[in-house]
């Protein structure tokens, strides 16, 4: 099998929310100019922020499923340990970009993780593709 990479899907509902506070931080902090240090931290964790968005993503290698999160999370499972992929807008803390548009993958006896590939259907099918005997919940078939 070829080397195939997802990118994270991003999710509106997190891009705005995060757009929306950080510029209205960052006009408040260039209107005082004795705010120079605030502008600068804010600034670094701007760069931050865009580096997770840009470095998030989840490649298929043969039969590994890695997962990429910025240099904060890097995860590798193998697919065959894989039990059940569904559906969830759970909001926990996750390498997932969307809130509204993640997978739970369940594997070994008792792990899971919360993703949210862009290309979802795609994304499962090869998976599947390689185990198939994962068990698929999808609350509708877009």
């Amino acid at each position: 099998m070829v080397l195939k990479m997802y990118k994270s899907k991003i999710g509106l509902e997190l891009l705005i929310p995060i757009i929306i506070i950080f510029g209205t931080v960052f006009y408040l902090m260039l209107s005082d100019p004795k705010s120079w240090l605030g502008v600068v931290i804010l600034v670094i964790t701007i760069i931050f922020i865009i580096h997770m968005f840009l470095t998030t993503y989840y490649v298929i290698d043969k039969d590994k499923l890695i997962i990429k999160c910025g240099f904060l999370y890097n995860k590798t499972l193998d697919i065959n340990t894989i039990s059940n992929i569904t559906e969830t807008t759970n909001p926990i803390s996750s390498p997932a970009l969307s809130i509204l548009e993640r997978i739970e993958i369940k594997f070994g006896k008792y792990d899971c993780i919360i993703i949210s590939p862009d290309k979802k259907h795609q994304f499962i099918k090869e998976l599947v593709i390689i185990n198939p005997n994962i068990v698929v919940v999808l609350k509708n078939k877009s």
